[in-house]
């Protein structure tokens, strides 16, 4: 089994079924899925966090809340073993979406700076990646708004 870190966006019952087979590349199909983002097995989701509290900072609003707070349990739960799946709530897809293209430089440049102040300076080749993958984090769900649902998606 693969480790696992990814936001889907379209039916729970698709994702679940393509996670529980692992079907990791079938996540990529846009005939399949609305949206999806591989986050990679290095990304800790507290980042994701820091990431929104960079949002909120750069866009002066309350939203989006704490990853960890937007994450909720699928209903009649999902037994995959040793991975995870767990609704996104739509505010924190919503706030995403409405970070400005304007804005996420300064976003990913405010996330760097929390990052760095949580765990210690990155190393000078991280924060490219960071940079790109704030704008992929508002790209993806500014897709995904259209979608029934957003999930993520995780294993140890």
């Amino acid at each position: 089994m693969a480790t696992l870190m990814d936001l889907v966006a379209g039916e729970t019952r698709d994702i679940v079924l393509a996670v529980s087979v692992d079907d990791v590349a079938g996540l990529s199909d846009p005939g399949r899925f609305v949206a999806h983002l591989p986050l990679g097995a290095g990304l800790d989701p507290t980042w994701l966090d820091l990431f929104s509290e960079a949002c909120r900072i750069v866009t002066g609003s309350m939203e989006p809340p704490d990853f960890l707070d937007a994450r909720r349990e699928l209903d009649g739960g999902a037994d995959l073993g040793e991975r995870t799946i767990e609704r996104v709530d739509r505010v924190w897809v919503e706030a995403v979406a409405r970070v400005s293209d304007r804005e996420v430089d300064r976003v990913a440049g405010r996330w760097i700076d929390l990052l760095d102040d949580e765990f210690g300076e990155l190393p000078r080749e991280e924060k490219p990646w960071i940079r790109e993958l704030a704008g992929d984090l508002v790209t993806f769900a500014r897709s995904a708004r259209s979608a029934p649902d957003v999930l993520f998606a995780w294993s140890i």
